[in-house]
């Protein structure tokens, strides 16, 4: 088929379009298709940016095994309100993310917590890689971010951890299939890159992002330690009283 002009051109455009492969990610079974607002899935070397609400649960999947996923969270409507990942480390007493372990911000408020997780390879560690750094500037754009927002990440199923001589190995993914959920506490912008790890060159596979509305589990306790009981009452305090300064 002759590319040669703007005729030509577009049928070959439809064509492509119409072979092409639609594959989208898995859904959960559990959860009725009319609660889920997001659905996605990020091929190797790709990003997705999304604005979620307060009570969303979002799950991060790992179809192949090979997926890493580089995650910035930002709050939407103040984006200077972003994830401290110091503080998500520091907070807790742990830097190896896990059930229980809030996304923190750098006004001490919880942005996320996880919820479920499968995997249990994440890095809170190395950030994001040059490729990563790109596929989030680029996801950035698209919600009106500047190169300047995109700060250090979180990096689910590509496991770092530290060494008694303070050397950090790289421990890989778990397996296919492998999931991790997150419950949004508060309205915030997502950013995700798919790519590969600065200290794993591993090239990554699909992954898969899905985001459904939750809010009765905001009611729920996630998580016991008074650290992270006192960021959850900052970040109520806070919401209700926003809630209340927009209502007057």
């Amino acid at each position: 088929m002759s590319t040669a002009n703007t005729t030509g051109a577009r049928d070959h455009a439809r064509s492509q379009a119409a072979a092409a492969e639609r594959v989208g990610p898995e859904l959960p079974v559990d959860v009725d298709i009319a609660k889920i607002t997001f659905a996605q899935r990020i091929p190797a070397g790709g990003y997705a940016n999304v604005v979620l609400a307060r009570g969303t649960r979002v799950r991060l999947s790992d179809p192949f095994g090979a997926a890493c996923a580089h995650l910035l969270l930002l709050r939407a409507g103040s984006p200077w309100e972003r994830l401290n990942v110091a503080d998500t480390v520091k907070v807790p007493w742990q830097a190896y993310l896990g059930v229980g372990h809030p996304l923190l911000s750098d006004q001490g408020r919880v942005l996320a917590t996880v919820i479920a997780d499968s995997s249990g390879r994440h890095d809170t560690l190395c950030g994001p890689s040059p490729a990563a750094r790109r596929g989030l500037r680029l996801a950035g754009v698209k919600q009106g971010l500047e190169p300047r927002d995109i700060g250090p990440t979180v990096s689910f199923f590509r496991g770092v951890r530290v060494e008694s001589d303070g050397a950090l190995t790289i421990t890989g993914g778990a397996a296919a299939r492998t999931a991790v959920d997150l419950l949004v506490h508060l309205p915030v912008t997502l950013l995700v890159a798919n790519a590969e790890h600065p200290l794993d060159p591993t090239p990554p596979a699909e992954l898969d992002l899905v985001a459904w509305s939750a809010p009765e589990e905001l009611a729920l306790a996630h998580g016991t330690d008074p650290e992270y009981l006192r960021a959850v009452e900052n970040t109520e305090q806070d919401w209700h009283a926003r809630t209340l300064e927009a209502r007057a």
